[in-house]
């Protein structure tokens, strides 16, 4: 873990709810609610992984395939971690299940340009 990371909360929020929003949606709120105690714990358990993962990373999918976890709830949650700069695109790509290039995300410091 570099220092960025360790100066990183986890479980600070961004909205009222804890976890971002579609402000049109009363389901999506209401998702945002569910999640907001969890939220900080899905970003670390994210990090950790890619972080494992070294300058291999990974895909959403493949995170999501390695971490048992569903796609609404990891991609915001690594979103969030590369708008706090702790996850970056590595520039590579890979093929997802159904043939198409994803973008390879990696942990800054572990393959990423910063």
């Amino acid at each position: 873990m570099n220092a960025q990371q360790k100066g990183f909360d986890f479980d600070a929020v961004r909205k009222p709810a804890g976890a971002p929003y579609q402000s049109h949606s009363e389901t999506s709120r209401a998702a945002a609610e569910a999640i907001a105690s969890k939220a900080g714990t899905i970003r670390r358990v994210i990090l950790d992984f890619l972080v494992g993962l070294g300058d291999h990373g990974a895909t959403d999918e493949e995170i999501q395939t390695g971490l048992v976890m569903g796609a609404n709830t990891q991609r915001p949650r690594r979103v969030e971690l590369v708008r706090a700069g702790l996850v970056v695109d590595s520039g590579k790509t890979r093929p997802t299940l159904s043939g198409k290039a994803a973008v390879v995300w990696v942990a800054v410091g572990k393959g990423g340009a910063v």
